[in-house]
């Protein structure tokens, strides 16, 4: 996997995380440490973590490499 790859499932992990954190405790995490929904710095990260889930879209489709096995 690529770094962009890696860097863009810890932002879906981040996004699943939020959500998981709304629907069950009403609790938006990230509006809550950067100032609320409407903060640039929120709308920014929300932005970043829907482009990453785009993104690893591809990941669905990319041609799996067989792990070496050291014996």
């Amino acid at each position: 996997m690529t770094a962009i790859d890696n860097i863009s499932l810890v932002l879906v992990i981040i996004g699943a995380l939020n959500w998981g954190s709304i629907g069950l405790f009403g609790f938006d995490i990230v509006a809550a440490l950067f100032g609320g929904q409407l903060s640039v710095i929120s709308r920014i990260i929300y932005s970043l973590v829907g482009i990453a889930g785009l993104w690893s879209i591809t990941l669905l489709f990319k041609e799996k490499v067989p792990m070496s096995s050291d014996r």
